[in-house]
């Protein structure tokens, strides 16, 4: 086995054991979250041993004769794509993260380019964030919004409470573009209406370090 899938097979399991004896509270809990963060990590691992011993054994039966034989040669690509789309997961699982993406997030949609269509736009990509993130047992609270007079939002901005709830919507930000003949359009021709999205990671004051060195101080009589 690969010598870095060894090696978080074993701080699993040695995690594991040390919950079964920890009573700090803070303790628990920073084995809890690195346990959680190891979790998909494992699954991936002991998913793809098994394919790699499923793998040895149909090349082992491909060389026998008879329908056995050409049942396990006709299975062989699949499990090679399924042992390749695996071993992408885990590399992709095992990237250094960003210690932000377990924050909470603050989400803020504006509307842009499109009049009233532009904010019925903005109104419908807050509901897909809040369904998302009702999907994922996270809690959605409104920080500000500011309607426009037809059911849209000029802009909205919501804290979406939930681990790792920055790390997933990060990837929403920038500017989104909807074509289609709006609510407001009584001749039936397309409009194009634009919506910008920021995600920001909510900060503690605990994720602040300011050096007294960096800090100038001035006083005036």
């Amino acid at each position: 086995m690969d010598k870095q899938y060894q090696s978080v097979l074993d701080e699993y399991e040695q995690i594991e054991k040390k919950l079964t004896v920890a009573t700090d509270g803070e303790q628990l809990k920073i084995l809890g979250k690195r346990q959680h963060e190891l979790s998909p990590i494992v699954q991936k691992i002991r998913q793809l041993e098994k394919i790699n011993k499923h793998l040895a054994e149909n090349e082992a039966l491909a060389h026998d004769e008879g329908d056995v034989a050409e049942l396990a040669k006709a299975e062989l690509p699949g499990l090679k794509e399924h042992k390749a789309r695996l071993e992408e997961e885990l590399r992709v699982l095992m990237l250094p993260r960003d210690p932000l993406d377990e924050k909470n997030a603050i989400v803020e949609i504006r509307a842009a380019a499109g009049g009233d269509e532009s904010g019925l736009f903005a109104a419908q990509l807050y509901r897909m964030y809040q369904k998302f993130s009702e999907g994922k047992r996270w809690k959605v609270g409104i920080v500000s919004s500011s309607r426009t007079g037809i059911g849209g939002f000029k802009e909205i901005i919501s804290e979406i409470r939930g681990a790792g709830a920055y790390g997933i919507l990060k990837y929403e930000s920038g500017v989104h573009r909807v074509q289609r003949v709006p609510e407001t359009e009584k001749s039936g021709r397309v409009h194009t209406s634009t919506v910008t999205v920021a995600v920001l990671p909510e900060l503690e004051e605990t994720d602040f370090k300011i050096d007294p060195k960096d800090l100038k101080i001035e006083a005036t009589t």
